[in-house]
């Protein structure tokens, strides 16, 4: 398996996580072989990015929260592969909610609980956000094999965090010597 490895290069966090917007994020392919095609990439950039959102996952869960689901929406939910990786990756099951635009629709209800509409966020998810039948859930083999390939990726940043920084630092001073 290739491993797409995507990190911030510029602010380290002791969780790898990305900073937001305006962050030099760099990447790479580790394991690539002669045998590699351009399928095996595309994955491994959807594997890198599922690993990536895990480590967010990762953190509610070593603050106690109970992740007993996880809810997708927008248009990465409606692709069945992105909720079975996402599914196998935190071996946790995926389920969509009716409503395709999350971030705006949630923006919305917290709009509602800021004007009074509701009391509390707990009452505006329960008045307004449906939830699909499907349920997709962890295949226990691929999520075995995907948490061997997590703990790769996560010591990969570690390993390569001075090179990224250093390629960072060379692209700044390119971007800069060319104006």
């Amino acid at each position: 398996m290739v491993t797409a490895c995507w990190k911030n290069a510029i602010k380290d966090t002791s969780q790898g996580i990305w900073s937001g917007e305006g962050t030099k994020i760099r990447g790479a392919f580790i394991g690539l072989t002669a045998r590699h095609t351009a399928a095996h990439m595309s994955r491994a950039v959807m594997e890198g990015v599922v690993f990536s959102l895990r480590e967010s996952l990762e953190i509610l869960r070593s603050l106690g929260v109970p992740v007993e689901e996880v809810r997708a929406t927008g248009g990465g939910a409606r692709s069945p592969l992105w909720r079975q990786l996402q599914a196998d990756i935190y071996n946790t099951p995926i389920r969509r909610t009716t409503a395709d635009e999350g971030p705006a629709y949630g923006a919305a209800l917290l709009g509602g609980v800021a004007a009074g509409a509701y009391r509390d966020v707990q009452e505006a998810v329960a008045s307004c956000v449906r939830l699909r039948e499907e349920l997709t859930e962890p295949d226990e083999r691929r999520s075995k094999a995907y948490e061997e390939h997590y703990a790769v990726y996560r010591s990969l940043y570690a390993a390569n965090r001075e090179a990224m920084h250093r390629l960072s630092e060379l692209a700044a001073s390119s971007e800069s010597a060319s104006q």
